[in-house]
C-alpha cells in the first residue's frame, strides 16, 4: 500500500458539511469534498491487512485496497479503471450507500474504518473532471435485443452491462423520467438529480433507448415484450408499501413515505404534481419507521418548515457498539446511528407502539394514540417479542403521519400477472435457482428488489450486473461480462 502505517498516523476524517440551520433552507447536496492532502491521508489509512474483508462486505465486490492505493499515488486513471470494473455507478453509491464495506474493514475491528464511500465518490468525480468517463459500447453489435422494465438502479445496471456486451437495449419506465427510486425516492439533498442525468446521457450515447411514460402491463402488453425482444429483464422494484392497519387509518393526513418523498422531488424538479399536495409546513409531523426512508422524510419535513418532526421506532434504542449476534465483519443492522437529517432536528422515540390514529370532527388527523413497549431478548440480544408497558398510553399531537415501514413485494397486477411468472412465498418473482436470474418464463429474467425483496441500492446494482451476465449467456452461449465472484485486478 502507499502508506504502510497510515492507519496509525491518521484518524478518520469526513468532508465538511454545511451547517444544519443553513442546509435546511435548500434542497441541494451539502457534503463538501476532501482537500488533496485529506484525500491522500484518508486513502493512506488502508491497511496491508492480508485478507481484505471489505471485498466480501461490498455486494459489488469492489476492489477496495487497490483503488485506495491508486488514490494514494494520485494515479486517477488507474483508480477509476479499478472502481468502474465492478461498479457502474460509483457516483450513486458514493453518495447514498450505507457502506457495508466499511463495516467489514479490518481496521474497524479496533479503530474507525477507512472512509471507503467518500474515497469512492472522489474517484468518480475526479474521473469525470479529467474526462476518463466515456461511452464504452462496442462498435460491433450482436443483433440481439433486450427489454429492461424499470429504470431504477437494477434496471440501469443491467442496461449498462448489456449494451456493453453489444446488445440493443430498450428501457421501459412508467414515470416521466428515468431513474426510478434514485430520482423519485431519494431526496435531492442526498442525491442531486443532475448526477443521474449526467449518467443517463452517457448511457444514451452508448445506445440505450429510454421509453418513459410507458407502464408495461397497462400501456404496453407484457406479451408484446416477450414476442418482440430476444430477452426481457424485470427490474420494477418492490412497489407494495407495508401498511399500518389500525383504527383511524382512513383519516386525512396519513400517507405512505414514498408518496410524500416522490411528490417533494417532483416539486423540487419543477415537475407537475397531479394529486393533492402533501406538505409538512406548519404541521406536527410524525414519521413511523426508523430506517433510511424515514430519515429522508425527516429531512424533507424540516425543509418544508414543519412545526415539529418526530420519528417512531418500535424497537428499543440500539447500543452504540455491535450486538453480540452481529459480530465483525457483518453489517450491524442494530447499531445506533444518527443521520444528517436527525442532525437537522428530530425528536426520536424508541420502544413506542402506535395503537390508533385519532381524528377531529372533520376526519382530519389530530393525534396518535401510543404506548411504550419493552422487549424480550435472548442471550445474544436478539429481539423475541414486545410487551406494552401498563399505564404508558397517551396521545401525541400529529397532523401529518408518514408511514415508512418498508415494502412487502412487487406489484402483481399488470406486468407480473400478464406474464404469469412464478412467485416465491414472499410474493417476489421466483427464479429457477438461487444463483440464477431466469424466471419461470424461458426468456424473462429478473433483478433487484423484484427478485430479492426490498434492499439497498448497491445490492440492486449488483443484481442488475449479475442478471445481465445471465442474459448474455442465454443470448450468446458465453459471456465476457465480469461476475462479482470472479473479478480480477481490472474486472
Amino acid at each position: 500500500m502507499g502508506n504502510a502505517i497510515g492507519f496509525k498516523e491518521f484518524q478518520r476524517e469526513m468532508p465538511p458539511k454545511v451547517h444544519p440551520q443553513e442546509r435546511v433552507t435548500h434542497n441541494q447536496e451539502f457534503v463538501g469534498s476532501y482537500s488533496e492532502e485529506q484525500l491522500h491521508r484518508q486513502s493512506g489509512r488502508c491497511m496491508e491487512c492480508g485478507i481484505p474483508f471489505c471485498h466480501s462486505g461490498c455486494p459489488l465486490g469492489n476492489i477496495i485496497p487497490e483503488f485506495n492505493d491508486a488514490v494514494h499515488r494520485e494515479d486517477w486513471a488507474q483508480a477509476y479503471q479499478i472502481l468502474s470494473s465492478t461498479n457502474n455507478f460509483p457516483e450513486f453509491t458514493g453518495r447514498i450507500c450505507p457502506a457495508p464495506c466499511e463495516s467489514a474493514c479490518v481496521l474497524g475491528i479496533h479503530s474507525a474504518p477507512v472512509a471507503i464511500e467518500e474515497i469512492e465518490k472522489h474517484i468518480i468525480e475526479i474521473a469525470f473532471v479529467k474526462g476518463y468517463v466515456q461511452p464504452t459500447a462496442p462498435v460491433l453489435k450482436t443483433g440481439k435485443t433486450v427489454a429492461v422494465v424499470g429504470s431504477g438502479p437494477a434496471g440501469l445496471a443491467a442496461a449498462a452491462q448489456l449494451v456493453r456486451a453489444g446488445h440493443s437495449v430498450t428501457v421501459f419506465e412508467r414515470d416521466d423520467q428515468p431513474g426510478g427510486l434514485l430520482r423519485y425516492g431519494i431526496p435531492d439533498f442526498k442525491l442531486d438529480k443532475w448526477v443521474i442525468d449526467r449518467r443517463l446521457r452517457l448511457m444514451e450515447e452508448d445506445g440505450v433507448v429510454f421509453r418513459c411514460n410507458t407502464e408495461v402491463g397497462r400501456d404496453l402488453a407484457a406479451e408484446e415484450l416477450t414476442r418482440t425482444f430476444d430477452a426481457v429483464v424485470l427490474a420494477g422494484g418492490a412497489l407494495v408499501p407495508r401498511d399500518l392497519p389500525i383504527p383511524g387509518r382512513e383519516l386525512t393526513g396519513i400517507h405512505f413515505a414514498m408518496d410524500y418523498l416522490t411528490q417533494h422531488n417532483r416539486r423540487v424538479g419543477n415537475l407537475p404534481i397531479n394529486e393533492q399536495e402533501l406538505l409538512a409546513t406548519g404541521k406536527e409531523v410524525v414519521v413511523i419507521g426508523s430506517g433510511d426512508t424515514g430519515s429522508d422524510c425527516v429531512g424533507t419535513a424540516n425543509r418544508q418548515q414543519a412545526h415539529s418532526v418526530a420519528q417512531f421506532a418500535l424497537m428499543h434504542q440500539p447500543d452504540a457498539g455491535r450486538a453480540a449476534f452481529e459480530p465483525w465483519p457483518h453489517y450491524p443492522t442494530t447499531l445506533f446511528r444518527t443521520s444528517t437529517s436527525h442532525e437537522e432536528g428530530c425528536h426520536r422515540y424508541w420502544g413506542i407502539n402506535t395503537k390508533a390514529f385519532l381524528g377531529d370532527e372533520h376526519n382530519h388527523l389530530r393525534a396518535l394514540l401510543v404506548t411504550d413497549v419493552t422487549w424480550e431478548t435472548d442471550v445474544l440480544g436478539r429481539r423475541l417479542g414486545f410487551t406494552e408497558i401498563e399505564g404508558s398510553e397517551r396521545e401525541i399531537p400529529c397532523q401529518l403521519a408518514l408511514l415508512a415501514l418498508g415494502f412487502t413485494s412487487p406489484r402483481y397486477e399488470g406486468l407480473l400477472q400478464q406474464l404469469g411468472v412464478a412467485l416465491d412465498e414472499r410474493g417476489n418473482v421466483q427464479t429457477t435457482s438461487e444463483a440464477n436470474y431466469l424466471t419461470s418464463r424461458p426468456n424473462v429474467f429478473v433483478a433487484g428488489d423484484m427478485r430479492r425483496g426490498q434492499s439497498l441500492v448497491v445490492w440492486a446494482i449488483s443484481e442488475g450486473r449479475e442478471a445481465a451476465r445471465q442474459v448474455d449467456v442465454f443470448l450468446m452461449g458465453k459471456t465476457a461480462l465480469p461476475s462479482k465472484d470472479a473479478v480480477g485486478m481490472f474486472g
